[in-house]
């Protein structure tokens, strides 16, 4: 090969290898920028979503590592078929523990219904429900259910610790949708019902401590005390459905 072929042929090789270097330079540059960014939005308040409308994925049962048979998805929802009880029944979404956080929710309920959000959920084989540890927005029917209810035992309460207030709450009859929201912190737990504030309370506050140790909960020494955990839906026999579940870190 003369010089200037070889000339021509290798500058040729340069100008290939120099074109192909910024490109995969700009891939590894926007690989890394994803991958950060993924990694902060568990930190810095970006909304994570819980359910795609599609599958379950991330849930599955209380103390178990798949989805109950008892739950599925239907038409973008997803769907408790009402087998569950006073134990069992209940599901986790088993990928992420939250400690300050803000969850947003949708649901419609069967008439007669009951069910549940939990959070702070602890596992263990020494529990067998999620209520043993896990605070517990009331998800219940309060035109329809079939027995009267006291105060701690309806829509929107902190189930049997704090009441929702009545005045504020908006009740819709079974089989409209419904929009719930638990903002919980150190400082302050707000529960939210069709748009109002109809709960306010400070976590493990003297008063807090005192409803723990009067009530339902007396004889439950873990209820309550862990200030991180899971978040989890409740089948206590009822028809319920869910969608547009996310979720945020604070």
């Amino acid at each position: 090969m003369n010089f200037s072929k070889y000339f021509i042929f290798t500058s040729l090789i340069g100008f290939t290898l120099m074109g192909c270097q910024p490109k995969q330079a700009e891939e590894t540059a926007e690989t890394e920028v994803k991958e950060s960014t993924e990694k902060v939005s568990e930190t810095k308040g970006e909304w994570i979503s819980l359910f795609d409308g599609k599958t379950a994925k991330g849930w599955r049962g209380f103390n178990q590592t798949s989805l109950p048979e008892a739950w599925v998805v239907e038409d973008g929802t997803l769907k408790s078929l009402g087998k569950g009880g006073d134990v069992g029944g209940d599901i986790v979404f088993g990928d992420m523990e939250f400690e300050d956080f803000e969850l947003q929710l949708e649901w419609k309920i069967s008439e007669g219904g009951n069910s549940g959000i939990f959070y702070h959920i602890q596992e263990g084989d020494q529990y067998h429900t999620a209520y043993e540890t896990a605070p517990e927005y009331q998800l219940i029917d309060d035109i329809g259910f079939p027995q009267k209810l006291e105060e701690w035992q309806s829509l929107g309460a902190d189930y049997a610790m704090y009441p929702a207030d009545k005045e504020k709450k908006i009740v819709k009859k079974a089989g409209e949708w419904n929009t719930s929201r638990i903002i919980f912190q150190k400082e302050k737990a707000e529960y939210w019902l069709n748009g109002e504030k109809v709960v306010s309370f400070v976590p493990w506050s003297e008063d807090w401590q005192e409803r723990r140790d009067s009530g339902k909960w007396k004889d439950m020494p873990d209820y309550g005390k862990a200030k991180k955990g899971l978040i989890g839906l409740q089948d206590h026999g009822s028809f319920i459905w869910f969608r547009n579940i996310k979720v945020r870190h604070l």
